[in-house]
């Protein structure tokens, strides 16, 4: 098989229905180059990427490999033309060893001895660019750097001369971050090329050659990195120019709203998630939990909101024990909650944006009078938050699933504060967000704090929790590595935190 030289999209043209996800779009890339993929959420950028992996046809426009034009009707046309996608999240099958993953589907294992073939490929690859891959192990003891390097193995394996890589450090520790960097720029000098799509502008200015940006489906700007800065990138994606700090109140934390002693959690596998864990939010502050998923933050969440019993351990609310509270009771508490999945446990995607305005309030006046609903007055709080927390909508009589994943989230967001909390539980609030949004929702949270509220933010963001937060405890196996004051720390030392070193010796 040739290897890519060049690739190119002519004209492409996508639509889905009366929405035009793509329109007339051109993209070039050669041998050798990191190209950044940027735009808002809706911009088309996943679209354009899964026609160029087979997974949509286009409807007009045509793709050229080295010159001559190619079909690439499904993933297995793709994968032959040399194209690899490596998904945000991870299609490995956690049971199965690195090496059986790899194995599925592949196609150039020898009949005979096939496993002895694979595991001295897979080795070579790892040896050839650094990607230090253990065959034999299981993908659930993996971390996710290790788990997306197996991701990037099995690509290679199959030949893959280009990769398109979705969001692919919104899981990694900084300095797994910069692993995978240096691994792509080895890719790259011995001829690969990649497509990075990412919201991080850092990301794209360090590690790209040339930068693509869409908006609403169109192409908007082209550049070679070195012609933009962060500014001019934020500007071609949404018009304006982003903040790089946001403005908080000096003001003393207040009384203690939220208290977590000595608490311990188990996972759903029946595993210790957490354990012996101590926290305290305090009214005025914004209290940051940093660590890589899977380190038992989305536990420590589900329990304090009620969606989890502990095994031992106190939750105290304004000094009162949430003594077997449920979400129903922690909510009418004073607790809200912006769930880390908004799609699956923050919306009912098939009701109205007017009735999801109003979930875990509409028993409550004025909404409703325990006999019936007062519609009215639900559309009339709905429409105040869609105009108080900008979310695009032609309507409030739309179904919520029909809007784009920032404007959902400002919508949750919208509906979480607007019942004037004591304290607010933020996990992963701008995850997967374009940069618009994710100002929007950072200032929001900053509002909530500078009005008194007490606010728990759980981001694996780093740069946001030096934005927005007042204090950060660092999560790592279920335990605090120690406690930082953003104004004196480094991402360095949070990193290494985040990798399981105490504060003392990060």
């Amino acid at each position: 098989m040739n290897r890519i030289q060049s690739l190119e999209m002519r004209g492409i043209s996508k639509s889905f229905l009366d929405v035009h996800a793509n329109q007339d779009i051109d993209l070039t890339i050669r041998s050798g180059e990191i190209l950044g993929l940027l735009g808002e959420n809706g911009a088309g950028k996943t679209t354009l990427m899964n026609i160029l992996y087979g997974l949509y046809n286009p409807d007009d426009g045509e793709i050229l490999v080295n010159g001559t034009p190619v079909r690439l009707k499904n993933p297995k046309d793709s994968m032959n033309a040399g194209i690899g996608m490596i998904h945000q999240h991870f299609m490995l099958v956690d049971k199965h060893s690195v090496l059986e993953n790899i194995a599925l589907g592949y196609e150039e294992a020898p009949f005979f001895f096939p496993q002895r073939a694979l595991r001295r490929r897979i080795r070579e690859l790892s040896a050839q660019y650094g990607l230090d891959v253990d065959p034999d192990k299981p993908v659930w003891e993996l971390s996710a750097g290790e788990q997306q390097r197996v991701e990037i193995v099995k690509a290679l394996s199959r030949n893959a001369d280009l990769l398109i890589m979705d969001e692919p450090t919104s899981v990694l520790t900084p300095q797994e971050a910069d692993e995978l960097f240096d691994i792509l720029r080895r890719m790259c000098s011995e001829g690969h090329s990649v497509i990075l799509i990412s919201h991080k502008l850092d990301e794209i200015m360090d590690i790209c050659h040339r930068v693509m940006v869409l908006r609403k489906g169109r192409v908007t700007g082209e550049a070679p990195i070195e012609d933009v800065n962060k500014g001019r990138l934020a500007e071609m994606m949404i018009g304006r120019q982003i903040a790089t700090a946001y403005a908080k109140a000096d003001i003393e934390p207040g009384e203690t709203v939220l208290e977590v002693k000595r608490l311990d959690v188990d996972s759903d596998r029946g595993l210790p998630a957490v354990r012996g864990l101590s926290l305290d939010v305090h009214a005025s502050e914004i209290l940051g939990i940093a660590g890589v998923s899977g380190n038992g933050q989305q536990e420590l969440v589900e329990t304090i909101t009620g969606l989890r019993s502990p095994l031992a351990g106190t939750i105290l609310m304004h000094g009162k024990p949430l003594d077997h509270a449920d979400a129903r009771q922690a909510h009418r508490l004073g607790i809200t909650h912006v769930p880390e999945e908004r799609i699956k446990y923050g919306i009912v995607p098939n009701l109205l944006l007017y009735e999801n305005s109003v979930l875990k309030r509409h028993r409550d006046a004025p909404f409703s009078n325990w006999i019936q609903m007062n519609y009215g007055v639900i559309r009339t709080h709905a429409g105040n938050l869609v105009n108080g927390f900008q979310v695009d909508t032609p309507s409030v009589n739309v179904k919520v699933k029909n809007l784009s994943g920032g404007n959902i989230q400002k919508l949750i967001l919208g509906r979480e504060i607007s019942g004037g909390p004591d304290l607010l539980i933020a996990a992963h609030p701008t995850y997967g967000l374009d940069v618009g949004a994710t100002e929007y929702v950072r200032r929001q949270l900053i509002k909530l704090r500078d009005q008194g509220g007490a606010v728990l933010l759980v981001s694996e963001d780093l740069d946001e929790l030096f934005m927005v937060c007042d204090r950060i405890a660092v999560m790592f196996e279920g335990h605090f590595m120690g406690e930082v004051d953003p104004e004196s720390c480094t991402v360095e030392e949070i990193g290494l935190m985040m990798a399981g070193s105490v504060r003392q010796e990060a």
